[in-house]
């Protein structure tokens, strides 16, 4: 599979007339394999709850557009932020495994690559912060 604009366009598009105001695009073949790999088209003002991973890490790679990243600790402190974006040289963020982070969107048809370990686990209660 080519991964070009068209595809990213497409996911982009569902993502604009979706709810959640995002949209993936699995490219591992089920929720029980080994590498969850993803698509995830991203608009402003979609929501993402601060969380963490336990037992797997994470990387997204921003193939357009910018997010930022927020990293919390366990007191629900702001720790570190990054801004990822392709055109000023920062391309992607890697995420321990156990760190709580979340991030917010800066520019309408984000698209992120999308790396973790599998099988989808289901984010439970204790890895979500609400503030």
């Amino acid at each position: 599979m080519l991964i070009e604009e068209k595809l990213l366009d497409s996911v982009t598009s569902r993502a604009k007339t979706s709810d959640r105001l995002r949209m993936n695009y699995n490219l591992h073949d089920s929720l029980d394999a080994k590498a969850q790999r993803l698509l995830n088209a991203l608009e402003p003002g979609t929501e993402l709850p601060i969380h963490r991973h336990q037992h797997t890490a994470e990387t997204y790679i921003v193939l357009r557009g910018a997010i930022k990243v927020l990293f919390y600790n366990d007191e629900r402190m702001l720790t570190n932020e990054f801004m990822i974006n392709p055109l000023e040289g920062r391309y992607g963020i890697h995420i321990p495994a156990g760190q709580w982070h979340t991030l917010e969107v800066l520019e309408s048809g984000t698209v992120i690559f999308e790396v973790k370990d599998g099988p989808y686990v289901p984010l439970q209660p204790e890895d979500i912060i609400l503030l």
